[in-house]
């Protein structure tokens, strides 16, 4: 068995998080993806330790990289827009995250490429798009959080926004949006043999994200704030500090759920006033009192066998070796250089008829002779690149 995108082929000229992410995603589903990459423009991500044990190579690029192979491009080079000619002949989705503009001045935006492959899907991922007076803004997760809404009531009233652990803005409302875009052009494709181009804003990804808030707010015009509504921090539904310093989560928003957690912390007579009383911050502090009085493992415990939604925050270490995700094999073992393995997240898509054959790590290595003799360049063109700077 394959993977379900196996006979999809992919163009990557994307560095950092967002776009290598999205790729990566369609490289463990059976995309063959073709990392394009600068000696001119190096990916940040290249340079962040930690490394693998005896390499020089970063766990970010191993990881981002996984299946994809790599060509080494001076795309500033006239002679690239040739090269790309040929290679969107074989590989026809492109995914770039430059600014708006850059691809132009190159000769490698959609309206150029398409005069080649005129079903090519091309797909720009920026912060705040191709049009609008924020465009040409450089930005990263944080920024898109802030201008989006969402940091308005997130966090705390007294201490404000939070940051957070993971990158929201790359991760889901980039990387994931990415992918189903593509992979919708993909069926339309199939259905009308035309291609299309995507512009995908980071930003407009996670306006999209204010599912609940958003149509509230458009229906009344109550501006939604921190700790005021039922999943900020304006009920029970909430975080709470253990003896030990760790914390438990509680998340019964449903009345039975509220009530099978009342039962566990001897609160029973709480039961009537819900999940958000109206004596909110009063019992709040109640319930913040009881958790405190046992450690995270005994109040885990004691919930290990009640529904109630309530379950430990873990460490990352913890999570990782955490029996449901050993049972839903998420850890994998990935092949590296000089046949050495390394362990990694796996793809979370489970297929009942499809396998997921996550490749190699990725590399910063160049596979330019491979793949431009797969798409017609002889060795002696390719070595006259080489010798003159094409390929660097």
């Amino acid at each position: 068995m394959t993977g379900p995108l196996t006979g999809l082929k992919v163009l990557d000229f994307t560095a950092l998080l967002p776009g290598p992410y999205a790729t990566m995603t369609l490289a463990d589903l059976g995309a063959e993806v073709l990392r394009i990459t600068s000696a001119s423009r190096p990916d940040p991500v290249d340079f962040l330790p930690p490394f693998l044990p005896g390499t020089e190579l970063s766990a970010g690029s191993a990881y981002l990289g996984r299946g994809k192979r790599s060509l080494m491009l001076n795309i500033k080079d006239p002679r690239a827009v040739g090269i790309i000619g040929k290679l969107i002949n074989r590989y026809d989705i492109i995914v770039e995250q430059f600014r708006p503009g850059v691809m132009n001045r190159l000769a490698l935006d959609y309206d150029c490429l398409r005069k080649i492959k005129p079903d090519i899907i091309y797909l720009s991922l920026t912060g705040y798009g191709q049009t609008g007076p924020y465009c040409q803004r450089a930005g990263h997760d944080i920024n898109y959080l802030a201008r989006s809404g969402i940091m308005s009531y997130s966090g705390r009233k007294t201490t404000g926004p939070t940051l957070m652990g993971i990158q929201i803005a790359d991760i889901a409302a980039g990387a994931l949006f990415a992918v189903i875009g593509i992979l919708a052009a993909v069926v339309y494709r199939q259905k009308t043999g035309e291609g299309q181009y995507i512009d995908l804003s980071m930003t407009d990804g996670l306006l999209a994200f204010h599912a609940l808030a958003g149509c509230d707010f458009l229906i009344s015009g109550q501006e939604p704030a921190r700790e005021e509504t039922a999943l900020n921090g304006g009920s029970l539904y909430d975080f709470y500090e253990t003896a030990d310093g760790k914390h438990i989560s509680f998340g019964g928003l449903e009345p039975q759920f509220f009530a099978a957690f009342c039962r566990a912390v001897g609160r029973q007579d709480l039961e009537s006033g819900g999940v958000a009383p109206p004596e909110l911050p009063a019992v709040k502090e109640e319930i913040r009192a009881i958790i405190k009085r046992r450690s995270r493992s005994e109040w885990t415990d004691i919930f290990r066998t009640v529904d109630a939604c309530v379950e430990p925050v873990l460490s990352l270490a913890e999570a990782l070796g955490d029996e449901q995700t050993q049972a839903r094999q998420m850890l994998l073992n990935i092949e590296q250089p000089g046949g050495q393995s390394v362990r990694q997240v796996a793809n979370p898509l489970k297929f009942s008829r499809s396998t997921l054959t996550c490749g190699k790590v990725g590399t910063t290595s160049s596979d330019a002779r491979e793949v431009l003799s797969d798409v017609g360049l002889t060795l002696e063109e390719i070595i006259n690149g080489e010798d003159t700077g094409l390929f660097r």
